[in-house]
């Protein structure tokens, strides 16, 4: 089979190989119904007619700004076929200037929205000349002069391919591997967003090379939890999925995020997949619902299931060695755990869920430990949307728990001193790679394309290692790296992702070091899990007592990381909070602390919490007691139980 070079083409082979299988499946009147292939094709070419009709040209930009539905699928798919150049903008941007900057810088002639995005657009439309009209995937009375409804959209595609049967097909096949095919904008945290040009090509190799990594079934669910706009979702849920055949579905959309959020776990029972993509903030999050299941059930239960994962954690190891040497003999007992109480939870995920695949962020070995020993593995990938994203991933048939896995093939990887140079195995520098998965540029600044694209290399800003076995180990952003007054360097991100989960009572936290004596932390307490011990702990206490009591706990929490403690060795202590800051305020999409993969948005945070990492590198910021955390600790006694610190 000839590998198809363009996203029309990839989708034209997957309706002729696969035409009866499910693709899309979407709720309706209460149930998922399926559209197969065959439907769906039909429905694509009907949208792109009715875009042709309107007069989309090749390489116009077109703004997609919706809930992950049929629809969204069928909009994207759409605008390839006409030629024209997909721009995937996330629904939590908000119409000031992050939504407005990216349709402007875009100039995009069109914008197909949902419900909830359309008053953002109308609110903007005056602000944006080049924006011609507003496609509503959803029921509405529309402007006449700018807006058309969706169901009007098709009816005009139809009438257009009965008059130019051909004229979807024809546009398709001339559509080239070098066209652009979307542009992904960054989050533009410490600058503007730049907007990441990805051509067909580059996307179709990235399907190509992750196909080899990930062997996906024909008969293979998965259920879109992340964003779809997110490049992750975006290559690797949709288009991977349709170049195999399989199928995926889209969360039942809720009135607000907090109720979709509500109607993921009812979701995930009904469409019983059997694979997830997941971010570390969203696996915790997994875990922490498993954990408090377990922990309703009784102690007997919990004591059961904390043996069982020792067991499990013993038995499985890294992944690679699962089972080897003397620890066969943990293979009877590993079974019989399984059988008691880790199928049990399984059924929670429905029962057929085989792995997770994670990116968007370092995942901590003991979370993917866990997971594991539940019998659903979660294995970490890493990719930027830059790569098309995907440059390495653990997969079921080769992984090594806490690297990022093995680079995909026809791309080359190297690891990089601050001169450019080739660094030797296990030696730590800056991630770079060059393959035709590499973009072609950022959409209108040439100064940021020079400094990411250097003589074909792109510079990814990470940092990293390979092992002797070919495994890649991503350490984290070279913009977050702690540094202390002897110059030398940390990366972060594992520190705080085993704090987060191997403590139930720390939700978040984030570390600093800027030359500084030593390395201060920004703590966000579970506020359940505090609330609960307190009053399991100090259930007569009062005021100060119990704050005094909550903070000694958290700081006894960080303490166990230091040497002598029970997670004492992890890492170097130096590198560990010496002084912490409380706070009651999550770090959240709503306060631009966290981008829409749930990944802490550093720049965001040390400008808003500036002034407090000052204080903890004074004698009073030393005293875990200081008033502002005694403060906190009283503001999450206070807060709405249904909205948690958290």
């Amino acid at each position: 089979m000839n590998l198809p070079e363009t996203l029309p083409s990839l989708f034209e082979e997957s309706a002729r190989r696969f035409e009866s299988n499910p693709f899309l499946w979407e709720k309706q009147s209460g149930r998922y119904i399926s559209a197969d292939y065959r439907q769906t094709r039909q429905e694509v070419h009907r949208f792109a007619a009715g875009l042709l009709a309107l007069g989309v040209q090749p390489g116009d930009r077109i703004a997609l700004i919706s809930e992950g539905r049929n629809d969204w699928v069928l909009a994207e798919l759409a605008i390839f076929y006409c030629g024209a150049v997909s721009v995937p903008l996330s629904t939590r941007l908000e119409e000031g200037s992050d939504l407005a900057f990216r349709l402007a810088h875009s100039g995009s002639r069109m914008a197909i929205v949902s419900a909830s995005q359309a008053g953002k657009i109308r609110r903007l439309a005056s602000r944006l000349p080049a924006l011609e009209k507003i496609i509503l995937l959803d029921s509405g009375e529309p402007d006449r002069a700018r807006e058309i409804p969706l169901q009007e959209l098709r009816e005009l595609g139809g009438r257009y391919l009965q008059e130019h049967p051909d004229a979807v097909s024809g546009s398709g096949s001339r559509v080239r591997a070098e066209d652009p095919a979307c542009i992904c904008y960054t989050s533009g945290t410490t600058d503007d967003p730049k907007g990441i040009i990805l051509s067909h090509r580059n996307m179709t190799v990235n399907i190509e090379q992750s196909s080899r990594l990930l062997k996906i079934r024909a008969w293979y669910r998965s259920l879109l939890i992340l964003p779809w706009d997110h490049s992750f979702t975006h290559t690797v849920g949709i288009y991977l999925i349709a170049r195999n055949g399989a199928s995926l579905a889209a969360v039942e959309t809720g009135k607000t995020p907090a109720e979709t959020l509500r109607n993921l776990p009812r979701n995930i029972l009904e469409v019983r997949p059997h694979f997830l993509f997941s971010v570390p903030a969203l696996a915790q999050s997994f875990r922490n619902n498993i954990e408090r299941g377990i922990r309703a059930k009784g102690k007997a239960v919990e004591l059961l299931f904390r043996w069982g994962l020792r067991v499990a954690y013993a038995y499985n190891r890294e992944g690679y060695n699962r089972g080897r040497g003397g620890r066969f003999l943990l293979r009877p007992l590993q079974a019989l755990f399984d059988l008691l109480i880790f199928r049990k939870v399984r059924r929670g995920f429905g029962g057929e869920l085989l792995f997770f695949i994670g990116g968007g962020a370092l995942l901590d070995i003991e979370l993917q430990r866990f997971f594991y020993a539940l019998g659903i593995p979660m294995l970490q990938g890493y990719g930027l949307t830059e790569a098309s994203p995907v440059i390495s991933a653990n997969v079921p048939l080769r992984h090594k728990l806490g690297s990022s896995g093995t680079p995909v093939s026809d791309m080359q990887l190297r690891i990089c001193d601050e001169e450019g140079r080739d660094l030797p195995v296990d030696r730590e520098g800056e991630i770079v790679v060059r393959g035709p998965n590499v973009m072609l540029g950022y959409w209108n600044n040439e100064a940021a394309t020079r400094q990411a694209l250097r003589g074909g290399w792109l510079f990814t800003g990470d940092r990293g290692k390979m092992d002797a076995d070919g495994f890649l180990y991503v350490l984290g952003r070279s913009k977050s790296l702690l540094i202390n007054q002897n110059g030398e360097k940390y990366c972060p991100e594992g520190i705080e992702q085993a704090i987060a989960s191997l403590s139930p009572y720390v939700a978040q936290i984030m570390l600093y070091n800027d030359h500084s004596p030593y390395t201060v932390a920004l703590v966000v307490p579970d506020r359940q899990q505090i609330l609960a011990w307190m009053k399991e702990h100090c259930p007569s206490a009062a005021g100060e007592e119990r704050q005094r009591a909550a903070l000694q706990l958290l700081q006894s929490e960080l303490q166990s990381f230091r040497k002598g403690g029970r997670h004492g060795g992890l890492f170097p202590g130096e590198w560990l909070p010496a002084a912490v800051g409380v706070l009651s305020e999550p770090f959240s999409e709503q306060n631009r602390m966290l981008n829409n993969t749930l990944k802490m948005v550093r720049g965001a945070i040390l400008k808003t919490y500036g002034a407090r990492l000052e204080v903890l590198f004074s004698p009073e910021g030393r005293n875990i007691f200081q008033a502002q955390n005694l403060a906190a600790i009283t503001a999450l006694e206070g807060q709405n139980p249904n909205q948690p610190a958290g």
